[in-house]
This record gives structure tokens, C-alpha cells and sequence, in this order.
């Protein structure tokens, strides 16, 4: 039976540079006397409290997953190695595990990233005669070096966005648009898009930042007003709709958004809304910058039509989020189209930062020698 409660937020320490990041971290192994567990600041009740969720067991893991109460590319794969981790130590099916954890969300590629990099650990123990404890053990220091990789990756790219927009808006006094929430709730460390935005912020020259609400969830209401407003930047939130009206009045210099996936010819599937924004972005000559780590690149996926894109509950289309259906905002029985996602084509990015540099134009030819470095050596089980 998956047990997944709420607990209270405790007094954690932080992960990194405070300013930037929650109170609770938004996810950590705990070992416990009745066994070890993965615990997640539960994401949808932020910013009216900061609830930690325990969960003993994939299942429970996995619906966390699914419900959104943990997410964001880099975050998932960290949190799909600890899953398999938590099975192996708790002595559950790996494999099942395995195929349960990697398509609980199929469009971040992330997840199954960091179910195969665990899984291959666990394997190669197997075979290297060690013992099921012994396995486990290794299973769980694959998930924790990719947890380490994640925060060192996250800084990596924060430095080389700065860089990047330094170079794409000289005289600094960065007026960035951003899109879903992308900072530390999202990652190991800081995050992507919006570790740009707080390096800049400690630079001193972010203008402003601006907040796309991001229907229907309301990630960027929720979750990027409130790690902006403790890490003091000067930010202000917006309707999605109205993205095209600061456009218009030169009020934007560039727009920093992350990535779910990656294709192999730099097509970017990532919150919906990404996309229009990065017409609007084209049409007045505004960057349209993609933070995102190296694993979220799949180069098994070659290009934007290969990505499966998430299709979400109409529910969270028609009713106010998170109340239920006693708050209805649309006739009862409206029937709603509801992508998590959409593509923006490479055409459209004009630079994908990563922790090992800067891909721009954007090329599969570039992508490829980017990640390559990073991905030598690095052998994992198919799923």
C-alpha cells in the first residue's frame, strides 16, 4: 500500500546560496529507523504553506509525480534515480519500479534519464556478484551523484546565461520574461531559466523580472512569484495573455524559459505557452533563451513531432485550481483541451544554454558535440 502523507514543513537547511531558494528543500533521502524515505515539498499547496510529503514506496512516489506536487525536468530525474533507489533499499521489484517511475510523466525526459542511470547501477552490481544489499547501496549513490550533478550543473548554467545575456543586452538592466517556474523547486540546485534571472539579480542588473501566470496550474503565480519574492527580485506577474501587450511597449529584453525535452534537432518541448511566446519573441526582435541541463536533450527523440506531448485533465481547465468542483469556471460537462506542453522549433531559439555552454544558432550538429562530453562514459539500461 503506498503511504504518502503530509507533514509539517520543518526548519531544513537550505540547499545553496538561501536567497535563492525555499525554506524546505524540495527534495531529500531521509533514513529513518523504520526504513529510508523520499521526502517532497509538496508543490501544490505553495505559497500558503510549505507541507512536506513522505512516501514509503514507488507507488506513492509515482503518484506525487503524476499530481504535480513534485516537478520540473532536472527535479524528476533526480527524484526517478531516488525512487529506484528506495525500492532497491526497500527491497521491492527494481524492475517494475523501473517501468512504473520512467512513464509517469512521458514528455520529461528527464524521469526516465534518471530511472536509467540508477537502474544501470543497480544492474551493474548484480553483476559484478554484489549482493542485493550491496546493489541497493550502489543504487542509492547513483542517485545521489545525480543529485550532486544537478546542483553543480545548475550553477554551470546560471554563469552561462549571464554571460549569454550580458552579450545579447549590453549595459545590463535585464528586463526577462520567464514562463512555468524553473528555479530551485525544479532542481538540485538553483535551477535553469531562473537561476539566469537570480544571477543576474545578484549582478545587480535585473531590471525586472516578469512573471507569465502560466494557466492553468498557475506554476509561475504559485511557485516562481514565491521564489523570486525570497530571493528579493524585483518582479511583477502577469496574465499569459498579456505577454503580447509588454512586447509591444519594448518593455522586454529577452525571454528565459527551461525545457522538458530536448530534441535531437533542437526542438523544445516545454510548458504550454512556451511556443506563442516564442513568436512573439521573433516578431520584435527579442531572444528567446532555453535554459535547460544536457540530460534533458534526448537524442533518441529527432525532432519536435517525435516528442509525446502530456495531455492533462480538462478538469484543471475547468475548475479553479486546486478547488475542487465546488468552484466550477466553466458549465458543467465543458469539454477542454488541456497539452501540458507545446514545441517550439529550434528556428524560433535562439540559444540553448546548458552547464557544458551555449548552443546558438541552434543545430543538431551543435547540440550533438555538446552533449557528447557530457554523456562519454556514461552507460545506462534501455527502458
Amino acid at each position: 500500500m503506498a503511504d504518502q502523507h503530509a507533514a509539517p514543513a520543518t526548519a531544513s537547511a537550505p540547499l545553496s546560496r538561501t536567497e535563492a531558494v525555499p525554506v524546505v528543500p524540495a527534495l531529500r533521502w531521509e533514513d529513518l529507523p523504520e526504513g529510508p524515505v523520499i521526502v517532497l515539498l509538496d508543490q501544490r499547496r505553495l505559497p500558503a504553506a510549505e507541507v512536506e510529503l513522505v512516501c514509503t514506496d514507488v507507488p506513492a512516489l509515482v503518484e506525487a509525480i503524476r499530481t504535480l506536487a513534485v516537478r520540473g525536468a532536472p527535479l524528476l530525474g533526480v527524484a526517478g534515480a531516488y525512487g529506484l533507489a528506495l525500492a532497491a533499499v526497500r527491497g521491492f521489484d527494481v524492475d517494475e519500479a523501473a517501468e512504473l517511475l520512467a512513464h509517469a510523466r512521458p514528455t520529461a525526459v528527464n524521469l526516465a534519464y534518471g530511472v536509467r542511470r540508477a537502474l544501470s547501477a543497480h544492474h551493474a552490481a548484480l553483476k559484478d556478484g554484489a549482493g542485493a544489499q550491496e546493489a541497493a547501496a550502489a543504487t542509492l549513490a547513483a542517485a545521489r551523484a545525480l543529485h550532486r550533478e544537478d546542483a553543480e550543473a545548475s550553477e554551470r548554467m546560471a554563469e552561462h546565461g549571464l554571460a549569454l545575456l550580458q552579450e545579447l543586452v549590453p549595459g545590463g538592466g535585464f528586463r526577462v520574461l520567464t514562463h512555468c517556474n524553473t528555479g530551485a523547486l525544479v532542481s538540485g540546485g538553483e535551477g535553469t531559466a531562473l537561476a539566469v534571472a537570480g544571477a543576474a539579480h545578484r549582478a545587480g542588473e535585473l531590471r525586472r523580472l516578469w512573471v507569465d501566470e502560466t494557466r492553468p496550474l498557475l506554476q509561475g503565480a504559485r511557485l516562481t512569484a514565491y521564489e523570486a519574492a525570497r530571493a528579493g527580485m524585483p518582479y511583477t506577474l502577469l496574465t499569459d495573455s498579456a505577454a503580447g501587450s509588454l512586447f509591444s511597449a519594448g518593455e522586454v529584453d529577452a525571454v528565459l524559459v527551461g525545457a522538458d525535452r530536448i530534441a535531437a534537432d533542437g526542438s523544445v518541448a516545454n510548458k504550454v505557452g512556451s511556443y506563442p511566446l516564442a513568436v512573439l519573441a521573433r516578431y520584435h526582435h527579442v531572444p528567446f533563451v532555453v535554459v535547460a541541463p544536457t540530460t534533458t536533450v534526448d537524442p533518441r527523440t529527432p525532432d519536435g513531432a517525435s516528442i509525446e506531448v502530456e495531455q492533462r485533465s480538462g478538469l484543471e481547465v475547468t475548475e479553479f485550481p486546486g478547488s475542487g468542483a465546488s468552484a466550477p469556471l466553466a458549465p458543467l460537462g465543458t469539454q477542454a483541451y488541456n497539452p501540458a506542453f507545446d514545441i517550439t522549433p529550434p528556428e524560433l531559439v535562439t540559444a540553448i544554454v546548458t552547464e557544458n555552454g551555449v548552443v546558438s544558432p541552434v543545430t543538431e550538429e551543435g547540440l550533438a558535440e555538446l552533449c557528447a562530453r557530457s554523456r562519454s562514459g556514461n552507460g545506462m539500461m534501455s527502458i
